[in-house]
């Protein structure tokens, strides 16, 4: 069997505390959160409260399927459109009612999104979207049925544009909840983490109980692989535990008894038992989907930019339908002030709006995608182009999350390729990170070519490991190891290791027959696009900030390295979110990159929230941005994309709504007096051709190139 035995004291250097998480929140202010379970459909649910309040991605996706069907025979049998494209619409009996009949089943279930969210901007007093399509298609559907009934001499037979109108408003929602992402998978992630069945230490024995049965007091038993069901405290065994889905850093750490574990974290090579301290909503866990509950409630404010061009076209039509209508009637022609002011609301509402923002989201995700670019929140891709800083964590993410060896020294001949192959033989038959990572670094010519291999390996618990390789002795360990040995680092090495250590690098010794030979300095290596990355941002006028739960001379080592403008150091992993907070107070808007559970509140708290897609999935569920790789430069490219696609937004909604601008007025009447009038049906071709250039102009954000190998330092 391999082993993994060093220690976090020992192997992975001087100066190196591990930040341990902590749950000091008041068990008796939140309700248990551990198991929470929610409805298949809570996973496409937005916000709850305004325009899309209780609606869901597959409500709007079958709406849209069914209205769109129905849609077909009214177009086909409308008049209206007809007369516009030049055909004859099918004759038989009954034929008159079909768009009648058919429209009038589209306006109560494929309107009925718009019109009950009508009613809540009313009560609101906040008109937007739902409001103005509610108004177009309420008016289409009254002046539809006064001309089927023979009602007065009106020809307002807009079944076929309420028809439209609906289906396109449903396809424009529908894309744009799925470009939202939600708030419940963070939620749902982070109880994933949890197991569901504990083993509990009896008097009988080892009993399998659900972890909701737990209790403080209780003693379970972690067996090795498994993860810790609860909060709690080692009574027995000593294991190396996986805190990186807590921490977010790589290292695995030693946890002995006495020692505090928190729920969901792993035991790595031993089982140990653990006395329940605490459970359910007392979790460090629990804490933790409090902070990203509450994060992203106070993020998800925002209003659309439809939204907002929405009410003002809303004020627009009504005040112009009044004047209208007013005017044709003291002008002594109601039947013309009727058919204007229906006209002019009908069409104060074009195609185009519903999917000014939706089809500019929906191209910029696919491309984005195309790039290894997840866009989860339509509000991240509007505000990424206004971020003064973005503030990276450092492990996973600037760096490449794992050990690896960044320098080598030796004494007296030795080379460094021979001190490294004698160090891997040695530590060949571990699977420790540590030992990965000597191994990995001698995998090159020059020490592979001596050919050594390791026998007789063991532990040395809290000091390193001792094998033979080829008839010699080899011991690989740290400052615990020197001190059995009664070693000290030689002087020809020593001002070396003195740099390493105080930059907070671990530091290895490897000892020869009881002399020390050499010393391999590792680290969470800097990744090569990290630098760029920075430097590029800087050029740009981003600040960039780093966070990190290591000590400060690790983090200033790496900050110093990439000229990082404000590093912070030594965070509390339920206090970085507080450090977003701490930035924001300074009236900067803040870009958050991170990839483990401790990084999911400030994820959620900022701005924008970029999870590195190596990480977990419950910083992936809380940002609104997820970089499928681990390459820093595609926030850059993130940048780019916000940048272009807002333009195209502003862009879209001037084609959307200008033309409104000139064919409202024309529809009113301005211009009757020279012979003039807009009739309902040209102002509904207007509509489509305004609807057609919206869709090619977002068709030209293809043309982007989202490559982050396109951003150098040269």
């Amino acid at each position: 069997m391999k082993h993994q035995h060093h220690t976090n004291a020992d192997t992975h250097g001087q100066g190196m505390p591990t930040t341990e998480p902590t749950s000091a929140l008041d068990p008796d202010q939140h309700e248990d959160q551990g198991h929470q379970t929610h409805p298949e459909d809570a996973g496409h649910e937005v916000h709850s409260h305004g325009e899309h309040a209780g609606h869901s991605t597959a409500m709007f996706k079958n709406k849209f399927w069914l209205s769109l069907i129905l849609a077909v025979p009214v177009v086909l049998f409308s008049h209206m459109f007809a007369m516009i494209v030049g055909y004859t619409p099918p004759d038989f009996p009954g034929s008159m009612w079909i768009s009648p009949i058919l429209g009038t089943i589209i306006f109560f279930y494929g309107g009925a999104p718009f019109l009950k969210g009508a009613v809540t901007e009313l009560k609101s007093r906040q008109p937007g979207m739902m409001l103005l399509i509610a108004m177009a298609i309420s008016v289409a559907f009254i002046a539809s049925w006064v001309t089927t009934l023979g009602i007065g001499d009106f020809n307002l037979d807009f079944w076929w544009e309420l028809a439209l109108l609906v289906v396109i408003m449903l396809l424009g929602h529908w894309m744009e909840m799925r470009a939202l992402g939600s708030a419940a998978g963070a939620l749902d992630a982070l109880a994933a983490l949890l197991p569901d069945e504990a083993d509990k230490v009896t008097d009988a024995g080892i009993e399998t109980v659900p972890v909701s049965s737990l209790a403080t007091g209780d003693v379970v038993l972690v067996r090795s692989g498994a993860r810790v069901p609860a909060d709690g405290e080692i009574v027995d065994g000593v294991a190396e535990f996986d805190e990186a889905m807590i921490t977010g850093e790589s290292r695995t750490v030693q946890r002995t008894v006495g020692e505090t574990v928190v729920a969901g974290t792993v035991a790595t090579d031993n089982a140990v038992r653990v006395k329940v301290t605490a459970v359910g909503a007392d979790t460090t866990l629990a804490g933790i989907q409090r902070l990203v509950a509450e994060a992203q409630a106070s993020s998800s404010k925002a209003q659309a930019l439809a939204d907002r061009a929405a009410a003002l076209l809303f004020y627009f039509a009504l005040v112009a339908g009044i004047l209208t209508f007013i005017a044709w009637i003291l002008l002594g022609s109601p039947d013309d002030a009727v058919i204007r002011t229906v006209t002019v609301l009908v069409i104060a509402c074009p195609h185009a709006l519903g999917l000014a923002i939706p089809l500019v989201i929906a191209i910029s995700t696919e491309r984005a995608a195309k790039a290894g670019v997840l866009i989860k929140n339509r509000m991240a891709l509007e505000r990424m182009r206004t971020v003064d800083v973005v503030l990276f964590d450092k492990t996973g993410t600037l760096t490449e999350g794992r050990h690896a060896v960044t320098a080598t020294v030796t004494t007296g001949a030795m080379s460094d390729a021979e001190m490294l192959a004698l160090a891997a033989a040695a530590e060949s038959d571990s699977e420790h990170p540590v030992a990965r990572a000597i191994v990995k670094a001698a995998d090159m010519p020059e020490a592979s070519a001596f050919g050594y291999r390791g026998s007789d390996f063991s532990s040395m618990t809290g000091r390193g490991v001792r094998a033979t390789v080829n008839g010699t002795e080899i011991t690989v360990g740290g400052p615990n190891m020197l001190k059995e040995l009664q070693l000290e680092t030689p002087s020809d090495m020593r001002d070396a290791v003195q740099e390493w250590v105080s930059r907070g690098a671990s530091v290895l010794h490897v000892v020869r027959e009881g002399v020390v030979i050499g010393a391999v300095r590792l680290e969470d290596r800097v990744r090569d696009e990290s630098l760029a990355a920075v430097k590029v941002l800087q050029a740009r006028g981003v600040k960039v900030a780093m966070i990190t739960g290591d000590a400060r001379q690790v983090a200033d080592a790496v900050g110093a390295e990439l000229g990082i403008d404000e590093v912070f150091a030594d965070v509390l992993p339920q206090d970085k979110d507080s450090k977003v907070a701490e930035l924001q107070s300074r009236g900067l808007k803040v870009a958050m990159v991170g990839d483990g559970v401790n990084d999911a509140p400030a994820l959620a708290r900022a701005e924008v929230g970029i999870a590195i897609g190596a990480g977990t999935d419950v910083a992936m569920e809380s940002a609104g941005v997820v970089l499928a790789g681990n390459d820093p430069r595609s926030v850059l490219a993130m940048i780019d994309l916000s940048r272009a696609s807002y333009r195209k937004m502003i862009q879209n909604l001037v084609w959307a709504t200008g033309y409104n601008l000139i064919a409202v007025p024309l529809a009113a009447g301005v211009l009757a007096f020279a012979g003039f009038v807009l009739s309902p049906a040209a102002g509904a071709v207007l509509m489509s051709v305004s609807t057609i250039v919206v869709a090619l102009n977002a068709q030209l954000l293809r043309r982007i190139d989202l490559s982050p190998e396109r951003f150098t330092t040269t």
